[in-house]
């Protein structure tokens, strides 16, 4: 096994709001590349970086664990920073601060979830052409998908696809086979996933390697084994409300997420379109 790497949770900030202060300078300050999840117990800003390290984000925790919380900050980073978003949002009230929004296209729907990832498979093959004529993809804009309970979400794509499929079309649903290529090849393309899920679903399984940052919640402690396997001492549950361990390589940071309510994240979004307008 290997060394376990975790720090005390003793320190940690009771509460992390974007009113709090030098958190908006702290976040106009990062590059581009990278993105705030929160702060360790002695203030450290704990981040993924998109194009180093962490081209997407796996987000597990029990209800009430703070999956949302994290998606929506991550999303409002993305977003004021002139990325595009797609919500996946099967559960149809997971972000409504995201609706109409500058920049997000939001699908409810399974059909739409369906279609939407299909399009995902054709922005994906446009943007590597586009790589391989020009060769610098920093004139693509960053595109962000936020999946919300992924794992329900592929299985009823699943079933969608047994009910429209032809005699003629492939078994498997192009809709997960479009993701699976998305996670392997969108690092290159700008193209990142936010990933609310279990790994439960056999993708999720096959492609737990593609995601180098992972901020797990409330989860048991077979879940943890599961999906952290090189942190071989499961760290005490964190019951605080927006507490989270942040695993990185070996390490499992206890983190306070940054909480921006619906209000708040709409805000940061709209108050970047107003400037650039």
């Amino acid at each position: 096994m290997t060394q376990n790497h975790t720090t005390p949770t003793s320190h940690l900030p009771g509460l992390l709001r974007l009113s709090d202060p030098g958190v908006r300078e702290q976040l106009q300050a990062l590059p581009d590349s990278l993105v705030l999840i929160g702060l360790t117990t002695d203030g450290q800003p704990v981040c993924a970086d998109l194009d180093a390290g962490s081209p997407h984000v796996l987000v597990c925790s029990a209800t009430g664990g703070g999956t949302t919380t994290v998606l929506r900050t991550l999303t409002a980073q993305f977003l004021h920073r002139g990325a595009h978003a797609l919500v996946l949002d099967l559960k149809r009230i997971s972000h409504p601060w995201a609706h109409g929004l500058p920049g997000v296209t939001y699908c409810r729907d399974i059909a739409d979830i369906h279609d939407a990832l299909i399009g995902l498979q054709a922005e994906l093959d446009r943007r590597v052409d586009h790589i391989v004529q020009h060769g610098d993809p920093g004139d693509l804009p960053r595109l962000t998908v936020v999946f919300e309970t992924a794992d329900a979400t592929l299985n009823k794509l699943a079933l969608h696809w047994d009910t429209v499929r032809e005699k003629d079309d492939p078994k498997r649903s192009p809709a997960v086979d479009a993701l699976e290529d998305l996670l392997f090849a969108g690092r290159h393309a700008r193209m990142h996933v936010l990933l609310a899920s279990h790994l439960n679903h056999p993708l999720g399984q096959v492609s737990r390697e593609n995601f180098s940052t992972l901020a797990l919640g409330r989860v048991t402690t077979g879940t943890w084994e599961r999906l952290a396997p090189y942190v071989d001492t499961v760290p005490e549950g964190p019951a605080h409300p927006g507490r989270v361990h942040v695993v990185q390589g070996l390490t499992a940071h206890p983190t306070q997420v940054l909480l921006m309510t619906d209000a708040e994240a709409a805000a940061w979004v709209t108050a970047t379109a107003a400037e650039e307008n």
